[in-house]
């Protein structure tokens, strides 16, 4: 790989043993995919995966001490993915002192990140490129992220250019300031390999919609077909929001890290069709395929009988859904004659926009709580690594935590039904 005069003093090791082991790494991750080069990360902030203290990470934070001490720290602040349980989650005893046990590095954890420069206290999601939290890279911006719906939502939505990188590699970039380039960073990584067209005749439930994406392109990259019909040709925060969920089942039921939305997502809206590779493969989606998609999911309850609990906003919800769902769940109540929910429920959100929610939208916050309803900045897929929570019946509409737990899917419909009173037909 050939390396700018900075970084050759990096690696001669005039910036420090940890620094120069730092690019060595880099280095050798990028041979392996054939880069030439580093290129400089320009995104404003970093990302790092990292967020629970969990036990078995243990070598993790001692490397993270070790980067400290030698002086091998981060060239900008950052955000990072969501802690693992809060103090207002219903939980019992046992439960509890497990999540003790399980994240018990994660004070430690913490204290460390603020020695690296994480941006504040409140900077623990995967959405950090929600308005509230502000890390919002640009297009074309150079970023070093592992998150994987947050990689989707940068490249495919923002058109900023990051890989799937793993968490040691992007904190170790975040640190140099540098990523190898290939992949997606390039022009020709981010062409399509796949058109997928879709032949809905209503707007398919975004998590089914991305499933079915990711089960057929994998790590490739599509460009899709007909779902402008529904979203329109702007951005808008509905079109964000669905492009989100979208986005981030598609990373977890396959691994696809950008994906190109004819008329609407800015690169396919700049350079159409010829984002298409030559024989790119074509696939159709329509209802009998998400259909499909969603009777394919298995159940994987431990024991039979009626929903315990319920998780919505995987990724977090920004601030537009937490409104939104406020409402559905209200009509649902009203129509099934109740005044609080069946189960627990727990609406997953970053806490700066969880905290702009219960500070401008006073009412809708009160109307959750009397509802039943905890709003938390956890993640859910962390909350679920706890062995005791397999034995609890939980329900969600994310296709990322149903693929990452024993959580049974149900569409956002149906889980409203269910945790309002109603029965599914």
């Amino acid at each position: 790989m050939l390396l700018n005069e900075e970084l050759q003093a990096i690696q001669r090791g005039e910036q420090g043993d940890e620094m120069a082991r730092v690019l060595n790494t880099l280095v050798m991750y990028g041979e392996a995919f054939g880069a030439e080069r580093m290129v400089k990360i320009t995104g404003k902030m970093g990302h790092v995966v990292i967020g629970t203290g969990s036990l078995t990470w243990k070598p993790v934070f001692d490397l993270m001490d070790r980067l400290i001490k030698g002086g091998a720290l981060p060239k900008q602040s950052f955000t990072t993915d969501p802690r693992g349980i809060e103090d207002n989650v219903p939980v019992g005893f046992a439960e509890r002192m497990m999540f003790k046990l399980i994240f018990s590095n994660q004070k430690r954890m913490e204290k460390e990140w603020k020695k690296m420069g994480i941006k504040d206290d409140n900077a623990y999601t995967c959405t950090a490129y929600m308005d509230e939290v502000g890390n919002i890279p640009q297009r074309g911006d150079i970023l070093g992220w592992a998150e994987s719906s947050a990689v989707s939502y940068a490249n495919s939505v923002l058109g900023a250019r990051c890989n799937r990188n793993s968490g040691i590699l992007e904190l170790m970039s975040n640190i140099l300031g540098y990523v190898p380039e290939f992949g997606l960073l390039t022009d020709e990584g981010r062409k399509a390999d796949w058109v997928i067209e879709i032949k809905c005749e209503k707007l398919p439930e975004p998590q089914l919609l991305g499933s079915a994406i990711g089960f057929k392109c994998i790590e490739d990259v599509p460009y899709i077909k007909g779902l402008d019909r529904f979203l329109g040709t702007e951005l808008d925060q509905n079109a964000r929001d669905y492009l989100k969920d979208m986005g981030a089942a598609s990373a977890s039921n396959g691994s696809v890290g950008l994906y190109h939305v004819e008329n609407l997502t800015p690169e396919a809206k700049d350079l159409g069709e010829s984002l298409i590779k030559d024989g790119a493969g074509h696939f159709v989606i329509d209802e009998a395929e998400i259909a499909r998609v969603k009777a394919s999911y298995p159940v994987a309850w431990t024991s039979e009988g009626d929903p315990q609990m319920a998780f919505a906003g995987c990724p977090h919800f920004s601030l537009n859904q937490l409104i939104d769902w406020t409402g559905r769940l209200e009509r649902g109540l009203e129509k099934n004659g109740r005044d609080t929910l069946t189960i627990p429920t727990i609406f997953c959100a970053a806490p700066d926009v969880r905290d702009r929610f219960e500070k401008e939208y006073p009412e809708e916050a009160g109307k959750l709580r009397k509802m039943g309803v905890t709003v938390s900045g956890l993640c859910p897929l962390s909350y679920t690594s706890n062995p005791l929570t397999d034995k609890v019946r939980i329900i969600t509409s994310s296709n990322k935590l149903r693929y990452y737990s024993k959580a049974r899917f149900y569409s956002e419909a149906e889980l409203v039904e269910i945790v309002t009173g109603g029965k599914l037909s």
